[in-house]
């Protein structure tokens, strides 16, 4: 009998005892049985701590405008599990995504496999199927044990490293850098989007034999008065490229960073997949990932944002104070169990008039209950103003009634806060024009 789309996600939820168990002799073990397919002609990995998602999507819009056909695997989605998938822009229909769950589990056979890898054998299959030019993978967690890390890439970058998932990768970054390293191969360009990147990430990269490309060493980004210029590393006789490039879509000022991490993965393949200075320029404008500052209209404003630790916090912090509302910024809050909500407030500090705090108790085992969610906040925040609310719709409700014209109420802290708004716009009778 044929499971539906729902079905399966539900098996695969209950078919491993562990929701995360990192390794890839399992996961590999199920390729090799499906014959290893490789996903795409070129396929370039992004692992990090923050900006993986806005990473991808630059790719993705940059290679598309040079007319490559290009395959994305991202995690996690926010309203429908088939964002994860996509090919050419589309996202994998559930008939796809069966058929490839399907094929999984015949050569499954007595091996496990957690919900995650399930799927990142599914995108796998299907980007392989579809005779790509490029994919471009996500690393879910870490690195060097992420089941991504099955595919040798011809490219990887590491975008940021911040104190997130410590758990499982270390409790310091020159730890968590060293795991996030492991995506890098021997000869192979590894490409740094961070500045001052950990120790450990750059020591495990030259230990691993990688072409490490480091943002402020070897390409740059320089703001302009009008967009801003990527400057590459000189290779022979001749000069480095340098290009005048619009201002992304995405509007964080972290996403410049993130672009031109991009930017250097594909100078550094062009031997491979060309390179169009102009389909660059059209991607910077052409990216768009929802949940990163997604603007839903209205006065009260609301901006929805998937920043979860307090280095997106930071990044978050920066352009409230590029971008002050006329009036007082409203945050719409939930949490996961392991993640550093003091920290997360103290980035954010004064900014913030009042928190509404939601519970993520309900939406899944690792979310924070409000009333855990609200103490970890006062040890971060002593000062903070907050209201607390059994759920994500409840704190959103309480947040529009209290908002005057002016306001700006942002939706933030996990992929379910930023979820639970979107449905909520989209269910308000009129919902305003989105703009991301």
């Amino acid at each position: 009998m044929t499971r539906t789309l729902e079905q399966w996600l539900d098996y695969q939820q209950r078919v491993h005892a562990l929701g995360v168990d990192l390794g890839l002799e399992r996961v590999r073990a199920v390729w090799q049985r499906m014959g290893a397919p490789r996903p795409a002609t070129v396929v370039i990995t992004v692992g990090g701590t923050n900006g993986k998602g806005s990473t991808v999507a630059f790719l993705e819009a940059m290679l598309a405008a040079a007319g490559k056909r290009v395959g994305c695997y991202t995690s996690p989605h926010l309203l429908r599990y088939n964002e994860r998938v996509r090919i050419d822009g589309a996202d994998a229909e559930d008939a796809a995504l069966v058929a490839a769950f399907e094929r999984i589990e015949a050569a499954r056979g007595e091996i496990p496999l957690t919900y995650f890898e399930f799927g990142t054998l599914a995108a796998l299959d299907l980007c392989a199927r579809a005779a790509l030019d490029v994919a471009v993978l996500e690393v879910g967690l870490g690195g060097r044990l992420d089941a991504v890390n099955i595919v040798d890439a011809d490219a990887a970058i590491v975008t940021t490293i911040g104190l997130d998932h410590m758990d499982w990768l270390g409790n310091d970054r020159d730890s968590i850098g060293r795991e996030k390293a492991g995506i890098f191969r021997a000869g192979r360009p590894a490409v740094i989007g961070e500045g001052d990147p950990p120790r450990g990430l750059l020591e495990a990269a030259r230990e691993r034999g990688a072409r490490v490309l480091r943002a402020g060493r070897d390409f740059h980004a320089q703001a302009l008065d009008e967009g801003w210029r990527w400057h590459g590393w000189r290779e022979g006789a001749g000069a480095p490229p340098a290009l005048e490039l619009p201002a992304p879509a995405l509007e964080a000022p972290c996403q410049i960073a993130n672009a031109a991490a991009a930017v250097a993965a594909l100078y550094a393949l062009r031997e491979r997949l060309g390179w169009d200075a102009r389909a660059i320029a059209r991607g910077m404008t052409a990216a768009r990932v929802r949940g990163r500052l997604e603007h839903l209209g209205g006065d009260p404003e609301l901006v929805v944002d998937v920043a979860h630790n307090p280095q997106a916090a930071a990044a978050l912090a920066a352009w409230l104070d590029a971008h002050p509302p006329r009036g007082r910024v409203l945050a719409v809050y939930g949490a996961l169990s392991d993640k550093d909500v003091a920290g997360v407030g103290a980035a954010l500090g004064a900014r913030v008039a009042h928190w509404h705090l939601g519970g993520l108790a309900a939406e899944t085992p690792r979310g924070l209950p409000v009333d855990e969610l609200a103490a970890r906040l006062r040890a971060g925040l002593p000062e903070a103003a907050f209201s607390a609310h059994a759920d994500m719709a409840a704190a959103l409700a309480a947040a529009r009634a209290a908002a005057r014209p002016g306001d700006r109420i942002l939706a933030f802290g996990s992929f379910h806060v930023a979820a639970a708004a979107l449905r909520a716009a989209a269910a308000a009778p009129a919902p305003a024009r989105a703009r991301v």
